[in-house]
């Protein structure tokens, strides 16, 4: 599938970032074609995605999200999710909304990558550098009953900690082409929903001004990359 061309976004309008999971997302992918139908989307450039090093993927979204003219809506698949939430954390003044779609469990990562429980049990899981506290932006978790990458139950869990909307879409596996989500136009009305109820509401400067008393000395990204460094040497620009 080639994508539509996309006309270039005028100053003030917003930016849609589309953020894969763990191997990305092929032609087939709901994700691909979603970039077919938005044509302020584009996908999160200069990420490896065969290696799920979060820090290595929030900080290139938080390029993408400061390099936006405007206002940042993200949707998000699987371990994209976990990078989208994240990065959304260092740049709140910056995200309308998210759209975080089937969530990966952080219990299956490490900082450094995919942890295998079986073999090194004591690696850290990727959970405590997950923010567990309410998103200052609109946002909503699809959550699918039989997912293979995070059990349902779950995924209620971090909808209620990210304070997101819950969407139960029932069984659909991961919500990916496996599981038959190629083209998916209920995803991209859920994305419409999301933006349009944005409405006039503030974004930029005035959000910034109503957080910054509120943000921690280090920021969740500032964390996760110190952790990462300490498990791991190498660099994470």
């Amino acid at each position: 599938m080639n994508p539509t061309p996309k006309l270039p976004l005028r100053k003030g309008t917003h930016t849609t970032l589309v953020v894969p999971g763990f191997q990305g997302s092929g032609p087939d992918h709901w994700q691909s074609w979603f970039e077919t139908q938005v044509p302020e989307a584009q996908r999160v450039r200069d990420i490896d995605w065969e290696v799920p090093v979060l820090a290595h993927w929030a900080t290139a979204l938080v390029r993408e999200i400061d390099a936006a003219s405007g206002p940042v809506w993200i949707v998000a698949h699987s371990f994209g999710c976990l990078a989208a939430v994240v990065a959304a954390a260092d740049r709140p003044e910056r995200i309308g909304g998210a759209l975080l779609v089937a969530p990966a469990d952080p219990a299956r990562f490490s900082p450094i990558g995919v942890r295998n429980q079986g073999v090194a049990p004591d690696v850290e899981s990727l959970a405590p550098w997950i923010p567990a506290s309410p998103l200052p932006f609109s946002s909503a978790v699809v959550a699918s009953r039989n997912d293979p990458w995070l059990p349902f139950s779950e995924a209620i869990e971090w909808a209620e900690r990210w304070g997101s909307r819950l969407i139960d879409v029932g069984p659909q596996g991961h919500i990916n082409a496996e599981s038959g989500h190629g083209p998916w136009p209920a995803g991209l009305s859920l994305y419409r929903e999301l933006v349009a109820a944005q409405g006039d509401l503030p974004i930029g400067e005035l959000r910034s001004r109503m957080l910054k008393p509120q943000r921690r000395r280090l920021g969740a990204l500032a964390a996760l990359r110190q952790g990462t460094r300490a498990m791991w040497t190498f660099p994470l620009g």
